[in-house]
């Protein structure tokens, strides 16, 4: 059905144009308790986020946020309602109807409302339309009716063009001023309820604000009998299909309405539905939550997760273990075990062997101390160790985190593994290697005078046997012989169990430096690797929080 322009004929009545300095003093909105943490959720989530995501992901949370302010600011006592329909619909025709006269030009030809036109039924709302950009020659006042007054009192009422216009700077009006209004009605005809453009570009979209939403069937009066009850089933089925709940038996949803604007059929109901919901002043606030609602949704693969994040304790040990085998920290504690073996036996060992493995190791290193300097064909392998170790570290870490979270744990981990392999490697000259001789235990002095007696009493037995030969000492072979036996037999004797008692502390003291290279090369790690990351997973998990607190919920997967 084409749009009639019946309604122009109608008694001349005068409109009255709002402008700002007509305007009186009104309340500024006031947002609740909960909607107002959302928000400040929000822009502390902005704000935490902005060196790891750009500024397209974060755009759309920014629009939400300066328009919620911006509609803070302004008067709370008005609601703003677009109408909004394809051509044809009958949308003009509803806003005459609804104000009581001819406002919005009507007609056959298309499309006719060329540029947003606002209708306000109280004073103080001259702020809200401009902010929508409609000037002062397109603010109308309906018709003067103390009942429609009382009624629609803090109605601002917007025409829009057609959402289907052939002209493009009418459809960008629509999408632009949709952005910005409170609630709006969507007039729909019998021949194009079901488009596809309107319910893909527009309704499906914005499923989340159907509190905000009516949905207008008109036109009714052209079908006949029942036709218009299954007209009316069939829209919502396709609503119910584009996601937007209904507001039937008392559910808050979109409200549908079937009424004819040209006879009048259905709009009294329509209207007194508008001034319930205009009474309640609650719609801006509901625009503002399903907005943020919107932008939470969009921003869910960006902070949400469904698997456990961070680092466990078994994957720091276990990169901590594999810096420790870099610089070799296992064979530093086997060569320290062997220096303090070694140290023992020479000191509890016999005088001959001892002069014997004197001559045989006059080129080896000083006793007591052992070389950590791992040959140069295995710095490679040590340096691809350490690599290996922090790439396994930075994939455990970034595993289950969204994608740009993950970039940043990689990226902090990349960072921190320069210069590291050098750092690992001056740490175990510094730690590893032992400053002069193992330490002695308090048994060692008693070891050395026993041994220093068995070799006395061979010295002893030895003179005794020479003094016989030479004739300086009467014969006697059994004293002397069991002198130097004893002294013979006893001194591997104490060799033997120093060397069993020396295993204890030797074992002990291999592990000691093991630990002490184990513990530098962990700190070492955490300090250029391990911190940075923890940092990142700890900057994620406050984010995470924060986006909890945007969906209003106390936990994010």
């Amino acid at each position: 059905m084409s749009e009639t322009s019946g309604s122009e004929e109608a008694a001349p009545v005068t409109m009255v144009e709002t402008n700002s300095a007509g305007s009186q003093l009104v309340s500024p909105l006031a947002y609740d308790t909960a909607l107002r943490s959302r928000l400040d959720a929000l822009r502390e989530l902005v704000g935490l986020s902005r060196t790891r995501l750009d500024s397209r992901t974060l755009a759309e949370a920014g629009r939400v946020l300066d328009e919620a302010a911006a509609r803070r600011r302004l008067s709370g006592q008005h609601t703003v309602v677009a109408i909004a329909g394809a051509t044809g619909s009958g949308k003009s025709t509803l806003f005459n109807t609804l104000a009581g006269v001819a406002i919005s030009e009507t007609g056959v030809r298309r499309p006719t409302t060329a540029a947003p036109i606002a209708c306000s039924w109280s004073d103080g709302a001259a702020t809200l339309i401009d902010r929508l950009g409609i000037p002062g020659r397109l603010r109308r006042r309906p018709l003067q009716s103390a009942e429609a007054e009382a009624q629609l009192a803090g109605l601002v009422l917007v025409d829009l063009p057609d959402h289907d216009s052939a002209a493009v700077q009418h459809r960008q009006q629509v999408d632009r001023i949709l952005g910005l209004v409170d609630a709006v009605i969507w007039v729909v005809d019998p021949e194009k309820y079901a488009d596809a453009m309107l319910h893909e570009r527009y309704l499906r979209p914005l499923a989340g604000h159907a509190e905000v939403m009516f949905v207008v069937l008109n036109q009714v009066d052209r079908l006949p009998g029942e036709a218009a009850h299954q007209v009316l089933d069939d829209l919502r089925r396709l609503l119910d299909e584009d996601g937007i709940a209904l507001g039937e038996h008392g559910e808050p949803g979109a409200a549908v309405l079937a009424l004819s604007a040209l006879t009048g059929d259905g709009v009294a109901e329509l209207r007194e539905a508008l001034g319930q919901f205009v009474a309640e002043r609650g719609a801006p606030g509901r625009r503002v939550q399903a907005d943020l609602d919107a932008a939470a949704t969009r921003l869910w693969p960006v902070y949400a997760t469904g698997h456990r994040t961070g680092l466990s304790e078994r994957a720091r040990n276990e990169f901590a273990a594999r810096l420790a085998d870099a610089v070799g920290a296992t064979a530093a504690g086997e060569a320290a075990e062997r220096a303090w073996l070694r140290n023992a036996n020479r000191a509890c060992g016999t005088p001959w062997l001892r002069l014997w493995r004197w001559y045989e190791g006059r080129s080896d290193l000083p006793t007591g101390r052992h070389s950590l300097r791992m040959p140069v064909d295995e710095e490679p392998t040590a340096r691809q160790r350490v690599e290996q170790a922090v790439r396994v570290l930075s994939d455990r870490a970034a595993a289950g985190l969204p994608a740009p979270w993950a970039q940043a744990v990689r990226e902090a981990a990349s960072r921190g593994a320069v210069g590291l392999p050098e750092a690992l490697d001056e740490l175990a000259a510094r730690v590893g290697a032992p400053t002069g001789r193992p330490p002695r235990p308090g048994w060692w002095p008693a070891a050395v005078l026993a041994q220093a007696s068995m070799t006395i009493l061979q010295v002893l037995g030895g003179l005794w046997l020479v003094g016989q030969i030479i004739g300086v000492m009467s014969p006697n072979l059994g004293v002397p012989v069991l002198l130097m036996v004893i002294g013979i037999v006893g001194g591997p004797v104490v060799e033997w169990g120093c060397r069993l008692a020396a295993r204890g502390p030797a074992r002990r003291y291999g592990l000691e430096a093991e630990r002490r290279l184990w513990e530098a090369a962990a700190g070492c790690g955490r300090a250029r690797v391990l911190d940075p990351v923890a940092a990142e997973l700890l900057r994620y998990r406050e984010v995470r929080e924060q986006y909890g607190r945007v969906l209003g919920t106390a936990q994010v997967g």
